[in-house]
């Protein structure tokens, strides 16, 4: 199985979790939208989610040291400290740097791309977030492909693990994309470190 790069735990960060299925011993873990892991009772998945107990329809699960008892289909939020100031992400097989978060709460996949102007998304995950494209300004994004067609608007609030930003300039773009793209009108918020295939975001402001 290929798998994209992931935050690294710790209790500064806020994870989305839910509980894809259970059979006797084991469930079945989404962590931000990531792909679905089987995770042993007594055992930890790569992001320290450890699963204390199943039961028919739901797990136990334990995350920087807080119980949740989440149903089969349920998704929870889990966050240690408050306001994080930085996040680690580490790099796909590919050298992308992808990291978990949310867009005016709702959790999406972000991919660092330092050669995009502001965060750009397509058209389906604009609906997904409730974003009207229409409401934007016509125009052309940078991205590391070249230009595209987009629509400019602004976001509420920008989240990469626990670290929020808020009032982010985004396009969305006429044509689907894997990812969204997390470009610089974030990326300038941070200080970026980058040491082989770990990459630390530092929130300046």
């Amino acid at each position: 199985m290929l798998l994209a790069g992931s935050l690294l735990p710790g209790l500064a960060q806020a994870l989305e979790v839910s509980v894809a299925g259970v059979f006797p011993g084991k469930a079945i873990l989404v962590v931000e939208n990531g792909p679905p892991r089987t995770v042993a009772v007594g055992q930890k998945s790569p992001e320290g989610i450890k699963v204390l107990a199943v039961e028919s329809d739901r797990a136990m699960l334990e995350i920087d040291g807080k119980r949740r008892s989440v149903r089969i289909g349920q998704q929870t939020s889990v966050s240690g400290d408050s306001g994080g100031t930085s996040v680690t992400l580490n790099a796909d097989l590919r050298g992308h740097f992808i990291a978990g978060g949310a867009i005016n709460g709702t959790s999406v996949r972000f991919m660092v791309d330092t050669g995009a102007t502001n965060l750009v998304m397509g058209p389906g995950e604009a609906r997904r977030l409730g974003i009207d494209p229409s409401r934007g300004e016509a125009g052309y994004a940078q991205t590391a492909n070249g230009a595209v067609r987009t629509f400019r608007l602004k976001l509420d609030t920008v989240r990469i693990g626990d670290v929020t930003v808020h009032n982010v300039d985004a396009e969305v773009t006429a044509t689907d994309m894997p990812f969204i793209l997390l470009g610089m009108s974030v990326l300038n918020r941070f200080e970026m470190q980058r040491d082989g295939d770990k990459m630390t975001l530092k929130k300046r402001f």
